[in-house]
């Protein structure tokens, strides 16, 4: 998948990556869960002059540290039980291109120390290998979390990490680029639209609201999510705010670097307003209020709750 947007954050992300991919340099990619890190690391090879030969990702957080060591340096035969044959790790098969190395704040102490030296001396040492084996690999690395703070914990090598923040780039927040939300939405939209059977023409202008105003704490990943569910779930060939999951209808939730109050206490009030408008010109029949709402009936009890409205139900 190639990188969507326009926002401002996403035209200096491109720069960053056309002006460091033609480079040797180790990356250190830093972000938040579902920004998109692993894209930024595809980006930096198919723009660098290895990107004919292979990209390999590692993710550091998915094997015990005992396979993801082996699966990162190979073998020898005989190394251990079970070892039959020579294994080459990741480090050799990435030779002449980029490796990868995705969640690098999960490696344990002693694994960060044999990474470092590969890092240093461009050659590994498979288990139970007596000669050290050069590799030329280009090393980009992700992660989610804060290494400086790691590093003071004594959770991650000084060295190590100073060895991978060669270049450093964020992958911004999709609250931060609000700009790219429905863009993103409609490729979405068009992708699994295209998997499940369902042609989808349009999202509504409503629904285009509440995707934009959120505050997606899981990202572009949390959005592809919610997209799909909507396609599974909708009925016509247009996204309405009833294909929504409801988490989307609460409060957004707030920002650490923004201070959203006053305007989610407007938010709040105009809400309730507008409830006890609707319900008063539907006589207290629910789904008509959904309908002058524009929201889908299931979604009522809910909203009435968290507005403090439920009495409008009786």
């Amino acid at each position: 998948m190639m990188m969507i947007g326009d926002s401002a954050p996403m035209a200096e992300l491109a720069r960053f990556i056309a002006l460091v991919a033609p480079t040797n340099s180790t990356v250190l990619i830093e972000g938040e869960s579902g920004t998109g890190k692993e894209l930024v690391a595809q980006s930096l090879h198919r723009q660098s002059r290895r990107s004919g030969r292979r990209l390999v990702a590692v993710n550091c957080a998915a094997l015990p540290e005992n396979l993801l060591e082996s699966e990162l340096f190979g073998y020898e035969s005989g190394a251990f039980t079970g070892a039959v044959r020579a294994k080459k790790g990741k480090f050799e098969l990435a030779t002449g291109g980029t490796l990868f190395l995705d969640e690098i704040g999960e490696l344990g102490l002693p694994l960060q120390a044999k990474l470092l030296r590969a890092l240093q001396e461009r050659a590994v040492d498979r288990i139970g290998g007596v000669e050290p084996i050069a590799v030329d690999v280009r090393v980009s690395a992700a992660t989610n979390r804060d290494l400086k703070t790691a590093v003071t914990a004594g959770e991650f090598r000084e060295d190590l990490y100073y060895r991978l923040k060669v270049l450093t780039v964020r992958t911004p927040p999709l609250r931060e680029r609000r700009k790219d939300i429905l863009a993103l939405a409609w490729h979405f939209a068009s992708k699994h639209g295209r998997e499940l059977g369902r042609a989808v023409q349009g999202i509504s202008s409503r629904a285009e609201s509440i995707l934009t105003e959120y505050d997606w704490p899981g990202n572009v990943r949390q959005l592809e999510n919610v997209i799909e569910r909507a396609i599974v779930l909708g009925a016509s060939d247009v996204l309405l705010p009833g294909d929504l999951p409801e988490d989307l209808f609460d409060e957004a939730p707030r920002s650490p670097d923004r201070d959203m109050g006053t305007y989610h206490e407007v938010l709040h009030r105009t809400k309730r307003r507008l409830f006890e408008t609707a319900f008063h010109r539907a006589d207290g029949d629910y789904n008509e209020a959904a309908a002058l709402l524009g929201l889908h009936p299931k979604c009522i009890h809910r909203l009435l709750k968290n507005l403090q409205l439920t009495h409008l139900l009786k």
